[in-house]
């Protein structure tokens, strides 16, 4: 056949068009259905929800993708069956919740995935214990590169499932942007900004082994529109899931903490960056044990890192090679941990090789009240602070040792006994260390 310039043309055309297409949808397709052919139209003013079940039903039997076109689509209450896979082009295929209690559901169901969609929830109330997307007994569920925003609840809700969400850009949820229930996840590579209560949240009905991964995330401006005293406003919320792992994320501004381990066992948050924070920036607290807290960069909090409740099981921690910088000291204004520390530990911990740089009151906490037992605080570089070192000499405290640390620039003390928030002591750098025989304290090196 001899080529026109016609013939070029229109293959140029069509060569343009598959280009500008992601592969993902191009694959799609290709070797999937288009939801057109079961008369799902793009922009129609009317609810497409009978028809875009219809075609999701049928995708999922023939074990094939359902194809969505650009363009913007009215509907809501749509069921996902085992198989489905839900594909657009990303930015250009948009879904409008009109009706229902979430816009996805999925329950009891294998290897559903939504992929390149926007899915916009239009501020319509959802069901209080779901999300806009909401899943239930799901395995191997995959949300990529998707677009959620405008969710009056929460964006992804998952109830037992195990799987991926990975890529999205989840903005403008009333609650939480992720929220996991006994679930086994990899949440990685998502942008979240301007949730109402909570970035991400993993939790257990009961204390066990979770096992999710939250890497690379980056999550901004979270609030804490339901209040309270830290249970709202964290950007990551771990609650009583053992063995996660949180890893390279990058946070920034959260009513009160970056990252929040809550009778979280075996934790991992290693190598975050954290900024303005309004309470503690890494928390580990209540009926925990062995957390590891490593390579993590707080700048302005007003508590860097907390490992505390002793009285309620806390204990066991690694805290090491973290740097904490521009602490701010927010009382009367702010709670109990707004008071201008870097580090605060108070059970079997070890506060090794970080470097603290402006905390106002403190740099390194060890113990409070009597709430002491086995820390050990060494090689670590504490400038600009008030007191260097505050440890508890409360009678009933157990031991600490203080070793090997440098300290430039304390104000108020090198290394100062403290009776609760209250000074107690000297400097005991200098002496009167021996008073105290649950302390030891040497090779400090002071300036």
């Amino acid at each position: 056949m001899t080529l026109s310039r016609r013939h070029l043309l229109a293959g140029s055309a069509a060569a343009t068009a598959v280009f500008a297409t992601p592969l993902s949808a191009t694959l799609a397709f290709a070797q999937g259905l288009n939801a057109e052919q079961f008369g799902v139209r793009a922009n129609a003013t009317e609810d497409q929800s009978r028809a875009l079940q219809r075609a999701i039903d049928t995708a999922a039997r023939a074990q094939r993708p359902l194809w969505l076109k650009p363009g913007t689509y009215r509907a809501g209450d749509l069921h996902l069956r085992a198989g489905s896979r839900i594909t657009g082009v990303r930015g250009d295929t948009r879904l409008v919740l009109t009706q229902g209690p979430a816009l996805f559901s999925a329950q009891g169901v294998d290897a559903v995935s939504l992929t390149n969609l926007t899915l916009d929830g239009s501020n319509r109330p959802l069901d209080a214990n779901g999300g806009l997307i909401n899943f239930m007994i799901a395995r191997d569920l995959q949300v990529i590169d998707c677009t959620i925003t405008a969710a009056n609840g929460t964006g992804i809700a998952l109830f037992r499932c195990s799987g991926k969400i990975s890529g999205n850009r989840i903005t403008g949820s009333s609650d939480n942007a992720i929220f996991s229930n006994d679930s086994k996840l990899a949440i990685n590579a998502n942008r979240i900004a301007k949730s109402g209560n909570g970035g991400i949240r993993v939790w257990r009905s009961v204390k066990q082994t979770d096992g999710s991964v939250i890497a690379g995330n980056t999550i901004e401006d979270t609030q804490a529109r339901a209040g309270g005293d830290g249970q709202n406003g964290n950007a990551i919320n771990i609650y009583r899931a053992a063995e996660v792992t949180v890893r390279d994320n990058n946070i920034r501004r959260a009513a009160f903490s970056a990252i929040r381990g809550n009778a979280a066992s075996r934790i991992k948050m290693l190598d975050n960056f954290c900024y303005e924070l309004e309470e503690v920036a890494i928390y580990s607290e209540f009926d925990f044990e062995d957390a590891t807290i490593e390579g993590n960069l707080v700048d302005v909090a007003a508590l860097g890192i907390a490992v505390t409740n002793m009285d309620k099981g806390g204990h066991g921690a690694v805290v090491r090679n973290n740097t904490i910088r521009n602490i701010v000291n927010k009382r009367p204004q702010g709670g109990p941990d707004s008071h201008g520390v870097g580090i605060g530990v108070e059970a079997d911990t070890e506060v090794v090789g970080n470097t603290i740089e402006n905390a106002p009151v403190m740099g390194i906490e060890v113990g409070s009240g009597k709430y002491l037992r086995n820390v050990t605080v060494t090689g670590n570089t504490v400038s600009q602070t008030g007191i260097g070192i505050g440890v508890t000499v409360v009678e009933g405290a157990g031991s600490a040792a203080i070793t090997n640390n440098n300290i430039t620039g304390a104000r108020n003390g090198a290394i100062v006994g403290m009776h609760w928030d209250k000074a107690a002591t000297g400097d005991l750098s200098q002496s009167g260390a021996s008073k105290f025989p649950h302390l030891k304290i040497s090779g400090n090196r002071v300036s």
